[in-house]
């Protein structure tokens, strides 16, 4: 009797393996195989094929795998939300100790709670225009200052930060904390971003302490950055808030809404100017890289240099046919004064023929001929004056006089280029006033 009681009271010892053995058979034994109802929740795919989920209602929850096998008969994408039935067996995970259910065929059943109110809301803002493309504002090339919007312990903090010191280290960044998971979530956004809205209002001067060593800048909140990191519908539920959803599409600049991974969608996603699947494509949709504005920057130098050498073509080429329209004032002078003997010879000899023609005519009228000749003289006196005056105007010394000078070198030859002048000649620069002598320093061509 006693070794009866003594085998009753002491229980078999169990190897760990054999345990977890043991609970899958008898498992196996009791349900398989078995179908679940239930919402899904942390799905995932990995590389492999393999997925991986939880199935859940009000009351417990349910840990699941899928092969690749059966995922390749799916003729759906499950998503965090849906209302599946799920037919498979149930096992242990041996390696973990986990109660683990290996589904083998999946189909819909209804849309689950969490996404049914998604769903709604969805439809109701979206009636309300809040999700209108034309409201949505284009994201400026080149902030001056982005303003960003997350919890200060999350992963997606320090992607964006590693983002953009990499790409634009020279743009301040402004951070205003709030928490991103939890029920008191929703409310922590939107008094961060209306926190955020004045600093954009205000031109950025009562900003708080600024990451990548900004402090003290005036520049205004440029564009808005609200991320989280991935999780499960539960865990990025509080982007689903309707009064943040309100809230977002009042900022007055441009906000991006980075939450979650690329199959992430959530009502601030619609609500936002532009969704980034993830929190680093945020940043890089703001931060175009410094060597592209510095390469653009390169191109409009070089266009630019090239239109002012294209100007001063042009004007060196008018500068020079208007030199030669004006010509050397030693040769217009040269020109007039031959001119002028040429009308003096032509003057004398019509005087002479003159007083020939009076002669012949008027020997009857000897005592008129001295009024005759005194009228004659004093119109040719009268040209005479008159062509004297036109030669004046024509005088070098008045071009002179209006800043030219008369350059000729110790030979008196006239120079009227640089290339007749080396450095050292000794040149003579004839002024309206008097004569300078000069020596060539370095001339220069224009």
């Amino acid at each position: 009797m006693s070794d009866l009681l003594s085998s009753v009271a002491t229980p078999r010892v169990w190897e760990v393996g054999a345990l977890c053995r043991a609970i899958a058979d008898t498992l196996e034994a009791r349900f398989n195989p078995v179908a679940v109802r239930g919402e899904i929740t942390g799905f995932s795919r990995a590389s492999s094929g393999h997925c991986y989920f939880s199935i859940k209602d009000p009351n417990g929850q349910l840990r699941c795998a899928m092969f690749r096998r059966a995922a390749g008969l799916l003729d759906f994408s499950p998503r965090d939300g849906e209302l599946v039935e799920v037919r498979g067996k149930l096992g242990v995970y041996e390696a973990r100790g986990d109660l683990q259910f290996i589904v083998e065929s999946m189909q819909r059943a209804g849309q689950g709670a969490l996404f049914e109110q998604f769903l709604r809301l969805k439809a109701q803002l979206e009636a309300e225009g809040l999700f209108d493309a034309r409201r949505k504002r284009p994201l400026p090339l080149q902030p001056r200052r982005i303003g960003l919007v997350t919890s200060p312990g999350a992963a997606a903090l320090h992607d964006v930060v590693t983002a953009l010191r990499r790409r634009v280290p020279h743009i301040p960044v402004v951070l205003i904390p709030a928490l991103v998971q939890g029920a008191a979530a929703p409310a922590s956004m939107v008094a961060a971003l209306r926190q955020m809205y004045a600093l954009a209002q205000a031109g950025g001067e009562q900003a708080p302490a600024e990451s990548q060593g900004a402090q003290g800048t005036k520049h205004p909140v440029d564009v808005i950055l609200l991320v989280r990191g991935g999780g499960s519908m539960e865990d990025l539920w509080a982007f689903n808030d309707e009064q943040l959803a309100r809230t977002i599409v009042q900022s007055p600049v441009p906000l991006i809404s980075g939450v979650g991974h690329e199959t992430d969608f959530t009502i601030a996603d619609f609500c936002a100017d532009l969704r980034a699947p993830t929190p680093t494509a945020a940043a890089e949709l703001v931060s175009q890289p410094r060597e592209v504005w510095l390469g653009a920057l390169d191109l409009l130098a070089d266009r630019l240099e090239a239109a002012v050498q294209r100007q001063l073509d042009l004007r060196h080429q008018r500068l020079d046919q208007a030199a030669q329209r004006l010509g050397r004032p030693s040769g217009l002078a040269a020109r007039e004064q031959l001119r002028l003997s040429q009308y003096s010879q032509r003057l004398r000899h019509g005087m002479l023929l003159n007083l020939q023609r009076l002669a012949h005519k008027n020997q009857a009228l000897e005592a008129d001929l001295p009024q005759a000749v005194a009228r004659q003289l004093r119109q040719q006196r009268d040209q005479l004056e008159r062509l004297g005056m036109q030669l004046e105007l024509l005088n070098p010394h008045l071009v002179l006089q209006r800043g030219y000078a008369l350059l000729t070198d110790t030979q008196g030859h006239a120079v009227t280029g640089v290339r007749q002048a080396r450095p050292g000649d000794a040149l003579r620069a004839t002024l309206a006033d008097g004569v300078l002598d000069v020596t060539v320093d370095q001339p220069r061509l224009l």
